[in-house]
């Protein structure tokens, strides 16, 4: 999600681009965000994704898909006030789906 938005955004340099880029995203009724966590966010990024999920919390759906395990979740967001808050409103009101080891990439045969 960070490197698609930083392509289609640049680095979210321009006054009201962010603040623009949040309310798009919380208008949709269904959020899908793959590769969840993949890349560690960095500071601007994660503020921005704390107004989003902020936004949406109780009012919009979002789906999570990652190949790390929640407790893995608050250090790869960088700990802190801002991982603490983020993961607490996902995790809270979250429906958890568990793929198990099961590689789906394998050839079932």
């Amino acid at each position: 999600m960070q490197r698609i938005l930083r392509r289609q955004w640049g680095r979210l340099i321009r006054p009201g681009v962010e603040r623009k880029l949040v309310r798009k995203y919380g208008a949709f009724g269904l959020l899908v965000v793959d590769e969840w966590l993949l890349d560690k966010p960095d500071t601007e990024f994660r503020s921005m994704l704390l107004e989003l999920i902020e936004l949406r919390c109780g009012t919009a759906s979002t789906v999570f898909c990652t190949q790390f395990k929640k407790k893995d979740w608050h250090p790869r967001l960088g700990g802190g006030v801002h991982a603490d808050a983020i993961v607490d409103r996902i995790v809270h009101s979250a429906v958890w789906f568990d793929m198990g080891e099961a590689n789906m990439r394998q050839r079932r045969g």
